[in-house]
């Protein structure tokens, strides 16, 4: 059984992934915590990795029965088929999501648009292209899993 990535309604992530596994259906919802604030108050929530996407395992003949989820819109497209995401890249979302201190990735000298490998951390040789440098963040394009890594600076 393959692993998909169904796209969802916007903010809708966290409901497709209850409605899934209330019926039956292989899903993952990789979560993280952030404090937001407003005008009276802080507090953490739980938010989406990724926003508006949820991995789902399940057999190439039962794709249709997501659609049975009242947010599900349609699967992610690679190439003219749906996007299939290997067991190894699911297993890094996981142990990344595990390790309770943050890594620590330095970018000196390098400029946006450049190509480097990590070296240290889940996503180690890993290639990515530098996408955005911030004094607060570094945003990654990690090229062979498709997705955009934003990390913080300590």
């Amino acid at each position: 059984m393959n692993w998909y990535v169904v796209y969802t309604k916007p903010k809708w992530e966290k409901k497709v992934a209850e409605q899934l596994k209330n019926s039956g259906i292989e899903c993952y919802c990789p979560l993280i915590t952030q404090v937001r604030q407003w005008s009276d108050r802080k507090k953490k929530v739980e938010v989406p990795l990724f926003n508006s996407y949820v991995f789902v395992q399940l057999a190439e003949s039962e794709r249709n029965s997501v659609f049975q989820s009242v947010g599900a819109v349609r699967y992610l497209f690679w190439l003219g088929k749906p996007a299939v995401v290997r067991d190894e890249e699911i297993s890094i979302i996981k142990k990344w999501l595990d390790t309770s201190d943050c890594i620590d990735v330095t970018v000196g000298g390098y400029q946006i648009g450049d190509s480097i490998q990590l070296e240290s951390g889940p996503f180690v040789a890993q290639k990515a292209v530098i996408q955005e440098m911030t004094n607060t963040h570094y945003v990654l394009v990690l090229e062979s899993l498709g997705c955009v890594l934003k990390m913080k600076i300590k």
